[in-house]
């Protein structure tokens, strides 16, 4: 895909996050796209972003489960930008008409005290580089149409994000299993969904170091101070104004959030 055409999806997607209303689906306007040409959007949207002002403070890293990929139909991981402005505390209050389609996914926040870059980068290696590790809830976000979407659609939407809210109570890497973390996920006092971290690969670690390889192709890594969305370990749970969304990390804490 040339880079006339990159730049005007690029600049489609900015739009369409400033104005709320979501795009045609990129597969079916330019059926050739790649997994290469979204990454190509994708950086340029965030460099477009940081020229604005934001400031990049993270990364997510999505579809790693096979909850989240039977939910979705897209069988890869994918990775996005987390910028200054995504990050939001437990108890917020979350205005519902900011974002399209919103739905939130359990997660496990990585922050590092060092920084990682593949390749080569293990899960022995993200252990030693994380400072803590904390419950945290993703907002998905759309700037394309859902119905039909692919890997190639997601990636160029900054794989879907939309915000994160933190909360719980953080710990270090080696003072509990991550993979026997767990989590009950409420709306509205009922239980919608409930999980646990090793659905995340086996390890949410394992997603982390995922990153770092797949993103040393395109000769970038992750900084100190970064803070990793894992990958959700429940289906996304769709939210309606007016909702609570309560997760329950158990000895980790709580996560809650309401949509105004």
């Amino acid at each position: 895909m040339d880079a006339k055409t990159i730049e005007a999806i690029a600049d489609e997607l900015l739009e369409a996050g400033r104005n709320r209303t979501p795009v045609p689906r990129l597969t079916v306007r330019y059926p050739e796209m790649t997994v290469e040409d979204s990454y190509a959007v994708q950086k340029l949207w965030q460099r477009r972003s940081e020229e604005a002002g934001r400031t990049l403070v993270g990364r997510k890293i999505g579809l790693t489960s096979k909850a989240m990929q039977a939910a979705t139909g897209i069988t890869e991981p994918d990775y996005g930008a987390i910028f200054d402005d995504m990050v939001l505390e437990t108890g917020c209050s979350v205005p519902w008409e900011q974002y399209s389609h919103p739905r939130v996914e359990v997660e496990l926040a990585f922050v590092l005290k060092d920084g990682l870059k593949g390749p080569g980068c293990s899960i022995f290696d993200v252990l030693n580089a994380t400072d803590y590790v904390v419950p945290a809830l993703e907002i998905l976000d759309s700037r394309i149409e859902m119905e039909g979407r692919t890997i190639v659609d997601t990636i160029a939407d900054n794989a879907a994000m939309g915000a994160m809210v933190v909360g719980g109570r953080p710990v270090k890497p080696d003072a509990v299993d991550l993979r026997w973390v767990a989590a009950i996920l409420y709306r509205n006092q009922t239980v919608e969904e409930t999980g646990v971290a090793a659905g995340v690969l086996d390890h949410p670690a394992n997603g982390v170091h995922w990153l770092a390889n797949k993103i040393a192709a395109h000769g970038d890594g992750m900084k100190a101070g970064e803070i990793i969305l894992a990958g959700s370990f429940t289906r996304p749970l769709w939210v309606y104004k007016g909702d609570t969304v309560h997760a329950d990390y158990g000895p980790l804490g709580v996560v809650t959030c309401r949509f105004d």
